[in-house]
């Protein structure tokens, strides 16, 4: 072999070595190029539901995974210790997207339920009964007029920093006490409807036997979405308590629902709608962020978030007749600093 084929060989045979080179580094690159667009297509699909324990950013969304033939198994395992459990899954038809920084300006009403079943005979309050039938055909009568459940941590989160409420009109329904019925009558109406609800619990006074809940129970409320928040230990009448004794019907309230069902319990119903302003500073003092009240109107996010109003309704009201007086209630002036009874 000559000079010049020594040559020529090895020029071919270097240039054969920086093709390769050169393919590895292409390849190296498109490999690169491939990972940061599935990075950022993943953090874009994310970034809508960013969780929030305290309802002041945005809010975990997921499928409702609880199921009616589940409930009872959750109920006989009540006693269990309580384990740590991921945030609630929430209504498919609430979900939420990124905040947007823009506070939310719509007015939202409140409703307010309690017994979900027909009055029985000597019942002291009929009025606060109403049938499962009667309910179901109000949430329809909702849902056709374009209405749709949410939360009050949602809703603070929306007026806050313009967290989406999802299409339609939003709508708020708690159930004060924490009747057994709320389980069992009105969770299978809003399941199937994938909607959510707030539930206001008291811890005394209300035990299985005269109609309240099981752990088991209010963990299934929990485990479908619903907000747990409370009206205190006993649903005590707060405005003629001392200080030790409104602390400890407020503050200890919340503490204990926190330690057993792992939930924020960010809000305070006011126990037959009493309070003054000692008892909004107690509930202050205590952590929530706001409460409601028996005042009728809509929540406005002008309103004090310590004096919500919401709408009782109440046993005999038809879809329509719910759908009316929401709309007469519509402008009512926002509850004042106070409301005794007496």
């Amino acid at each position: 072999m000559n000079l010049q084929e020594s040559q020529a060989r090895r020029r071919v045979a270097r240039d054969r070595r920086r093709r390769a080179a050169r393919r590895r580094l292409y390849g190296l690159i498109a490999a690169v190029v491939v990972v940061v667009v599935a990075v950022v297509a993943v953090a874009s699909g994310s970034g809508g539901s960013g969780s929030s324990a305290n309802g002041t950013g945005g809010v975990a969304v997921a499928p409702t995974a609880h199921r009616h033939g589940t409930r009872h198994a959750r109920g006989a395992a009540a006693n269990h210790a309580p384990q740590p459990r991921a945030a609630p899954a929430v209504s498919r038809s609430t979900v939420t997207g990124k905040a947007t920084g823009v506070p939310g300006t719509a007015h939202i009403p409140i409703l307010m339920y309690h017994v979900i079943a027909p009055p029985p005979p000597g019942a002291p309050f009929p009025g606060l009964y109403v049938s499962e039938p009667e309910f179901a055909a109000e949430m329809q009568a909702l849902k056709a007029a374009d209405w749709h459940a949410v939360t009050l941590d949602q809703v603070r989160a929306y007026w806050l920093h313009g967290v989406p409420l999802g299409p339609g009109k939003p709508v708020v329904l708690t159930f004060d006490n924490g009747y057994h019925s709320q389980y069992a009558n009105a969770l299978p109406v809003l399941e199937r409807m994938h909607w959510v609800a707030d539930e206001n619990m008291q811890l005394q006074g209300l035990p299985p036997s005269q109609g309240g809940m099981t752990t088991g129970e209010v963990k299934a409320l929990v485990d479908a979405g619903w907000e747990l928040d409370t009206q205190g230990i006993s649903h005590a009448d707060l405005v003629g308590l001392d200080p030790s004794q409104l602390t400890y019907q407020v503050q200890s309230a919340r503490r204990m629902l926190q330690h057993e069902y792992h939930v924020p319990v960010n809000w305070f119903c006011y126990p037959s709608g009493q309070y003054n302003a000692a008892v909004i500073a107690a509930v202050k003092a205590a952590g929530f962020v706001g409460s409601t009240t028996v005042v009728p109107g809509w929540a406005a996010p002008s309103d004090d978030f310590y004096a919500l109003p919401r709408l009782r309704v109440l046993n005999g009201t038809s879809g329509p007749a719910l759908l009316s007086e929401l709309a007469s209630i519509e402008g009512n002036p926002a509850p004042g600093g106070s409301y005794i009874t007496g």
